[in-house]
Order: structure tokens, then sequence, then C-alpha cells
């Protein structure tokens, strides 16, 4: 059971507070509501439809005579099924998308339609992730397959990890058939997700985890089966494309944003404290990629700038390029990482060489030091 844990600052930093205040005047200043604008919710029905139209086309059979482009639309349906969680769900679990609560509830069940789980995923990642980002034994997000993956120097360094950073990127592909079939009910069941009491859960969040995931299950097993006169490989290769694609996508695009040069994995203090104020420690764990790439944008829901997203995670995601300025300039002035990588190519190679770091060169310096106290 993780202990407790609070972020006490002994400088009494200004930061938050001050860039708080800017963007708050920005808004107000140009008479800007934080909420989605035309342009967002073109980008929902854009990714919304894609999605549907995906869908239909491969259970109506039009493309039969050709499984290659069978084989393709599945690729896109599991491109577009993260986008929707990206730039769709993300924003309305956070209840950024609208200042109507009803809207951003009906709006967030698209998760459910990519096969995960709203009600899990804003206790994993909207009240822990966010709180307590990249502090292991805290942060269930820097935890991916453990033993195979070593994400922050607390873990365990084995011999696997040596070349953790070829296969990683491999196992990234899986995160979307887990999350369907293993870690939203392993969650849901946990009696404690970081700092979190997760003991006790409605009798509505029960139905909606079952309901929904058996419905997904309904869509993309049964009624594929039943329309297409495919066999059980040519289905399989289908579906596991289809959900390796996802999970690649998501996986990779959240490693980029917390697992890059320049992040830290801070403990608590033997108080069980963080000796920061909260906003400087997303500061030092969270890094932003292609931040003025409107490409980037469109395609990752605003997540290639993650320090705008962690400091103001209620100002839907279409603002963020016009934030950014505000707050990179404000970090500057306090003193205070902005850690960001200039193109998509750049935060991959970070990435890649923060693996090699924590597994390869991890590994030879343990080694080095055990040879060390053999020869004392």
């Amino acid at each position: 059971m993780s202990s407790k844990l609070r972020f006490v600052d002994p400088n009494k930093s200004r930061f938050y507070s001050t860039v708080k205040q800017r963007v708050d005047e920005y808004f107000i200043a140009n008479k800007i509501s934080k909420d989605a604008n035309l342009a967002m919710y073109f980008k929902v029905a854009f990714y919304l439809a894609g999605t549907l139209a995906l869908y239909l086309t491969i259970i109506s059979g039009v493309l039969m005579p050709n499984l290659g482009l069978m084989f393709v639309c599945c690729l896109l349906l599991g491109f577009f099924g993260a986008m929707i969680g990206f730039n769709v769900s993300h924003d309305a679990i956070h209840g950024s998308l609208s200042s109507n609560p009803k809207i951003n509830k009906l709006v967030s069940y698209s998760f459910c339609f990519i096969g995960a789980n709203a009600y899990m995923w804003n206790i994993s990642h909207n009240i822990v992730h966010h709180t307590f980002t990249n502090i292991p034994g805290h942060d269930e997000d820097i935890e991916v397959a453990p033993g195979l993956v070593r994400l922050s120097p607390a873990d365990e360094v084995k011999g696997i990890h040596k070349y953790q950073h070829y296969y990683a990127f491999l196992l990234y592909g899986f995160a979307a058939l887990s999350w369907i079939f293993r870690k939203d009910f392993k969650k849901f069941f946990q009696k404690e997700i970081g700092n979190y009491d997760n003991a006790n859960h409605s009798k509505m969040a029960y139905f909606e985890l079952f309901f929904f995931k058996f419905l997904y299950y309904f869509l993309v097993i049964p009624v594929p089966l039943m329309l297409l006169d495919i066999t059980w490989y040519q289905f399989l290769i289908g579906f596991v494309s289809l959900q390796l694609t996802k999970g690649f996508v998501i996986g990779l695009v959240f490693q980029l944003a917390h697992v890059v040069e320049g992040t830290t994995f801070p403990e608590p203090n033997e108080d069980g404290n963080i000796e920061e104020a909260w906003a400087v420690h997303q500061m030092h764990t969270t890094a932003n990629f292609s931040r003025t790439s409107w490409l980037a944008t469109f395609i990752c829901g605003g997540l290639n700038m993650q320090i705008e997203h962690h400091l103001f995670p209620r100002v839907c995601h279409i603002h963020y390029p016009q934030i950014s300025e505000i707050v990179k300039s404000t970090a500057h002035e306090f003193g205070v990482p902005y850690i960001e990588n200039k193109t998509f190519l750049s935060a991959l190679a970070s990435h890649y060489r923060t693996l090699r770091y924590f597994g390869k060169y991890a590994l030879e310096e343990k080694y080095n030091n055990n040879v060390t106290s053999m020869v004392a």
C-alpha cells in the first residue's frame, strides 16, 4: 500500500499563481471560453464520423474481394480509435469539452467504444497520474509491463533490460489489448491506486464497466464473424492488427510526454513529502513535443503539449498552442524547466536514449559497482 504523500513547497513558489493569472487574463482579454470552440467540435465530428465510417465499411463486407484493403481499414480503425481517445474522450473526461457536465458525461462514453472505461480512467489518470506524475509507487502510468520495461530509477534493473530500448516499442502495441481485457478490471478491483482509496464503487460504476465492456466485445468480435465470410484466422489478423495499431499509438504518445531526457522521477523524503510545489513538480516531470506543429496537435489532441495539459487540465486542448507561449515565458521568468522536443522524431530519439539509459547503462553501472565491491 502506498503511503500518503504531500507536496510541501519550502520555497513558496509563485510560478503557478502567476501563470494561472496570466492564462486567465488571456481568455478574458480575448473574450474566449476555455471550453471547446467550433474548430474543436469539428475535430470531434471528424474523428467520430471517421471511426464509424471505417467500422461500417469493414462489417458491410463491401471490401471483401480485396482483403488487402480490409487489412488497411483495420489499421486505420485502430488509428482512429486512438484519435478518439486523444481528441474526444480525453477532453470530455477532464470536463474541458463543455461547461455543461451532462455533455461531458455523454461524450465521455466515446471512450467505451474504443474498449476503455471512462470511470477508471478518471481515477487512474485524472486524479492519480495528474497529481503524482512520475513518482514511483504512486504513478502507475510509469509501470508499463513491470519486470520487462524499466521506466524509472526506482525499478529493479534486470538483465533483460539491456535490450529494452529495442523491444519496448513492440510491447507498447499490446497496450490496447491489455486495456480491453485486463487493465480496467484489475484497476477497478484494486483497493488503492496511488494515494486514492479505490475500495468502493457505485452500482452504476459496476454496471457501466461490465455493460460497455461486453458491448464492445460484441461489436468487434461476434458482429464481424457473423456478417463477414472470413476464416477465424483472417478475423484474428484483422482484430489483432487493429488493437496493436491503437495500442502502439496510445502507448508511444504518452511515453514521449514523461519518459524522455530531462524529465525526473522524484521520490518522497523520509517524511513522505515531495519538497516542491505541485506545479513546479509537473514542470520537472512532463515534456512537450512538436509544440508548434498544427498537424501534431490535430492528431494528438494537444497531448503533444502535456505541460499545458497538466497545468490546465480543465482547459480544452484546442487552446493549448496559444497558452503555451504564456506558460513557456513564465517558466523561464521563474527559472522553472520547460522541457520540450522540437519534433516528434527528436522526442522519439530522446525516449529511445532514456530507455537505453534505464536499461543497458544502468545494468553496466550495477555490474561495475558489484565488481568494485568484490575487489574492495
